[in-house]
C-alpha cells in the first residue's frame, strides 16, 4: 500500500472539522473563490491528473467561483504509471495534462530536466506563509518552487498504551535511549511480543536519519552527491542496527500484512512510527485495539529536543508543456490553500497548511480510537517540527525500488549489515545517475 494512497485517508477525528471560509489569508479572491469571472472571459478546460479523491471533491465550488474553466479530473493509476504516462505524453509532445501530483520526492525528477512550470512566475509565493516550512522546502528545487504541498506525513509514534503497562512502562518513550530500554521490557514479555517491525522500509530508515540530522543526499542542479557516513546518518543507522542485533525487532512480519493487523490487535506489536496518515487506517487494521493506542510525537535523540522528521506525502505541479497554466494554477491555489481547502480536509485530507493545523477545532476534537486522545494537536506538532534541508535526488523513484532487493538477504539471514547495505544502495545510485546523465558521486 503506497504512502501517497494512504494520505487520501484520515481518521474521523481530524475531519469533518474545519470552517476555512478564507484561510488564504490574503491570497487572491480567485484563490478563495471570489472570482466569478475566473480571471477572464475565456474559455478553458483543465485536465488534472490525481490520486487523491479529495481534490474531486474541490471541482463543484471552484467551477461555480469561475463558470469559465472547466475541470476534468483524472485518475492516471499508481504514483509510479503517471509518472511514466507524463513523461511519455511530453515525450511525445501531446496528451500533457494541465496540472499532476506527484510525492515529493518525485518533483526533482521532473523539475531539474524542466519539465514543471516554475510556479513563481504565477505568483506562487504569496502561498509560502501558510505552508508548514519543510513541505514548502520539498517542493523547492535549487531555489524555484515547482509545487505546492497537498497532503503530508508527518512521522509520529502510534503506540498501545496496555502492552506498554503490561511491560511496566508508564509513559511512551521521549527518546530513543528510553525506546530501547522499553524495546527489552516488552520483549520480556514473551516471545511474540516486539516494540516494532521491520523487514527493510527505506522510508522509515530514512525518517530516523533526517530527524537525526543527517543529510545523506546533497543535490545542486544537476549535480548530486550521495554520503551515509555523515554524523547524523551514522548515529540513526548504527541505533536501529543494535535494534535489530539484539532481536528486539520482529522482522518477520511485514508492514501492512495479514500478520501485521493481527499483531497490532493482539497488542504484541507495541508500536509503529509512520507518518500521521496511520491515524486513518490504524482503526480499520486493529478494530480490536480500540481505546488502547495512543499518537506521541517521534522519540527525541537528546532529552528535551523537538525535531521531526516526515514520511510520506504529496503535491501538484504544472508541466512546463500545459497549455492552460494560468487556469491550472488557480484551480490549485483553490483546492490547495483558497476556498477548497476545508472540502477536502472534511473529506480527510490531511494537509500541511498552518490555517488548518493551527485551528482549534482541529486541534481540539477528541478521538475515541485513541481513548480520548486530541491526536490533531499531536500530528499539528509533529508537521511543524520536521527538520528542514532534506533532499531527495532527482532519480529517487527508481531508487526506492531496488533499495528492497538490497535489504532483503540482511533481513531475512541477518548477515552483513545496513551500512553494508546503504553503501550497496548508493553505488547502484551513482551508477543510475551518471547512466540518465546527472553528475552523482
Amino acid at each position: 500500500m503506497r504512502l501517497s494512497h494512504k494520505l487520501r485517508l484520515l481518521s474521523a477525528a481530524l475531519a469533518p472539522m474545519l470552517a476555512l471560509t478564507a484561510c488564504s489569508g490574503g491570497g487572491s479572491g480567485s484563490g478563495s473563490g471570489g472570482s466569478s469571472t475566473g480571471g477572464g472571459a475565456e474559455q478553458a478546460k483543465i485536465t488534472v491528473w490525481s490520486w487523491d479523491g479529495t481534490v474531486e471533491k474541490a471541482v463543484a465550488g471552484f467551477q461555480a467561483a469561475n463558470p469559465n474553466i472547466t475541470v476534468e479530473v483524472v485518475n492516471a493509476g499508481s504514483s509510479q504509471d503517471e509518472y511514466k504516462a507524463l513523461d511519455n505524453a511530453i515525450q511525445a509532445g501531446s496528451g500533457v495534462p494541465d496540472l499532476v501530483m506527484f510525492e515529493y520526492f518525485a518533483v526533482p525528477y521532473f523539475a531539474v530536466p524542466g519539465k514543471l512550470a516554475d510556479l513563481g512566475e504565477l505568483g506562487v509565493d504569496k502561498l509560502k506563509q501558510d505552508f508548514v516550512p519543510a513541505a514548502w522546502s520539498d517542493v523547492t528545487v535549487n531555489g524555484k518552487v515547482y509545487a505546492v504541498p497537498s497532503d503530508y506525513g508527518p512521522s509520529a509514534m502510534f503506540y498501545n498504551m496496555s502492552t506498554l503497562k503490561k511491560a511496566g512502562i508508564e509513559k511512551p518513550p521521549a527518546t530513543w535511549d528510553e525506546y530501547y530500554e522499553a524495546a527489552k521490557k516488552i520483549r520480556a514479555l514473551g516471545d511474540d511480543y516486539y516494540i516494532a517491525q521491520d523487514t527493510g522500509d527505506i522510508f522509515f530508515l530514512l525518517s530516523l536519519i533526517w530527524q537525526a540530522g543527517g543529510r545523506p543526499f546533497k543535490v545542486d542542479g544537476t549535480k548530486v552527491h550521495i554520503d551515509f557516513t555523515d554524523p547524523g546518518t551514522t548515529r540513526a543507522v548504527a541505533f536501529w542496527q543494535k535494534m535489530l542485533d539484539e532481536g528486539l525487532i520482529n522482522t518477520k512480519i511485514t508492514g501492512w500484512s495479514d500478520d501485521w493487523n493481527r499483531t497490532l490487535n493482539d497488542g504484541t506489536l507495541a508500536t509503529q512510527t509512520m507518518g500521521g496518515w496511520l491515524t486513518s487506517t490504524l482503526p480499520e487494521r486493529a478494530p480490536k485495539a480500540a481505546g488502547d493506542f495512543r499518537v506521541a510525537l517521534m522519540p527525541q535523540w537528546e532529552q528535551g529536543a523537538k525535531t521531526g522528521a516526515a514520511n510520506g506525502g504529496s503535491s501538484f505541479g504544472i508541466p512546463a508543456a500545459a497549455q492552460h497554466k494560468e487556469a491550472a494554477f488557480k484551480f490549485l491555489e483553490y483546492f490547495a490553500h483558497g476556498g477548497g481547502l476545508s472540502t477536502r480536509v472534511d473529506a480527510g485530507a490531511f494537509v500541511p497548511n498552518m490555517s488548518v493545523l493551527e485551528n482549534e477545532t482541529f486541534q481540539g476534537k477528541a478521538n475515541p480510537y485513541f481513548g480520548g486522545q486530541k491526536v490533531g494537536a499531536v500530528l499539528a506538532e509533529a508537521s511543524e517540527i520536521v527538520g528542514s534541508g532534506w533532499q531527495y535526488p532527482p532519480f529517487f523513484e527508481w531508487a526506492r525500488s531496488i533499495y528492497g532487493d538490497l535489504a532483503s538477504p540482511f533481513y531475512t539471514t541477518g548477515q552483513g549489515s545496513l551500512a553494508e547495505v546503504l553503501e550497496q544502495w548508493r553505488q547502484r545510485c551513482i551508477q543510475y545517475g551518471n547512466e540518465q546523465g546527472f553528475e552523482v558521486s
